[in-house]
């Protein structure tokens, strides 16, 4: 194989249109302690970059566990590249465990310049980023993957929403800010719908390699429920946050003594055109009739996610005090 085409190989195996869903979090977190005024571009930087190679080493791992167990051979999506023997098992490993390196490396660069001398936080996030990379590998690799018993959706929901929104927001401002809980939770839930459409997508050939997904175990229909929930939740949190949101940035108002000044910004219809999309996902769902047609719906999705943290990040720059 030409060098070029091993490169395109490599690309394929790094699954760049992942990377957005992965950084949604992070933008969310990160606009909010711009909304605070407590913004610091290199953490920014840094916990893009983090959040990209835990992505990237997460799709590697994925892609060398399913291609080993031959989950991948008969996918309905595209072949991965173990599968479509376009790169060996044995170079695969070997970036995983490069991967592993850029991962713990970013991080430890991250939690030391937000944290500086706190060795007691520097710990704790040590800790957790040791947790992601055991988390990324043992979706589909090793002995027990838990990615095939159905434990996948569990962590993508910790990791993509409460981690990634709770944890960013965490490292500007030193503690955490609930206010942004009903948002980290419907982050959390949308990527798990995001999950829980490709397990749908794959649920014939999983069933046949014995893979325990939410879909494999109560079906299609059933699967198409619970999804319709992952969407609809997040629906609902986002318009409550949006209001406990307007009683929150009032008590700012009030507490620099310029209540006469607030009132209740256009800005807030940015939070209904982040959340239009998903009504119409809701309606293509419904009329979806077999597996195979959820494989648009996939990318569709994913875009979705990614706009919705855009359009409420912009939200929180523009109810920002700094303009």
């Amino acid at each position: 194989m030409n060098s070029k085409k091993k490169l395109k190989s490599w690309i394929s195996a790094a699954r760049l249109e992942t990377i957005p869903l992965s950084t949604s979090g992070i933008i969310i977190g990160s606009f909010y302690s711009f909304f605070i005024q407590k913004f610091d571009i290199v953490i920014f930087i840094l916990a893009l970059l983090t959040a990209i190679s835990y992505q990237v080493l997460s799709n590697f791992a994925n892609d060398y566990g399913d291609g080993i167990l031959g989950t991948d051979d008969n996918r309905i999506g595209p072949k991965r590249s173990i599968a479509s023997g376009e790169i060996l098992p044995s170079e695969l490993k070997k970036a995983i465990l490069i991967n592993i390196f850029i991962s713990v490396s970013l991080s430890y660069f991250l939690i030391k310049y937000s944290f500086g001398t706190n060795y007691y936080l520097l710990l704790i996030f040590l800790i957790l980023s040791i947790f992601s990379v055991v988390a990324a590998i043992k979706y589909t690799m090793g002995k027990s993957p838990y990615g095939y018993k159905g434990f996948g959706d569990f962590f993508v929901f910790i990791f993509f929403g409460l981690i990634s929104v709770m944890g960013s927001s965490f490292l500007y401002t030193l503690k955490l800010d609930f206010i942004l809980l009903p948002i980290a939770i419907s982050l959390g839930f949308l990527c798990v719908g995001v999950l829980n459409l490709n397990n749908i997508r794959d649920i014939e050939n999983d069933k046949k390699m014995k893979k325990k997904t939410i879909p494999t175990r109560i079906g299609f229909k059933l699967s198409k429920y619970y999804h319709n929930l992952l969407i609809i939740l997040p629906f609902l949190l986002t318009i409550f946050w949006s209001y406990q949101f307007s009683i929150y940035d009032y008590a700012i108002y009030e507490s620099d003594n310029v209540t006469e000044n607030f009132e209740i910004s256009y800005n807030y219809f940015l939070i209904i055109l982040a959340l239009i999309p998903f009504i119409f996902h809701l309606i293509k769902v419904h009329f979806a009739k077999a597996p195979d047609e959820f494989r648009p719906l996939l990318k569709q999705l994913a875009l979705s996610v990614f706009l919705y943290s855009i359009l409420i990040s912009i939200f929180l720059i523009n109810e920002s005090k700094f303009f």
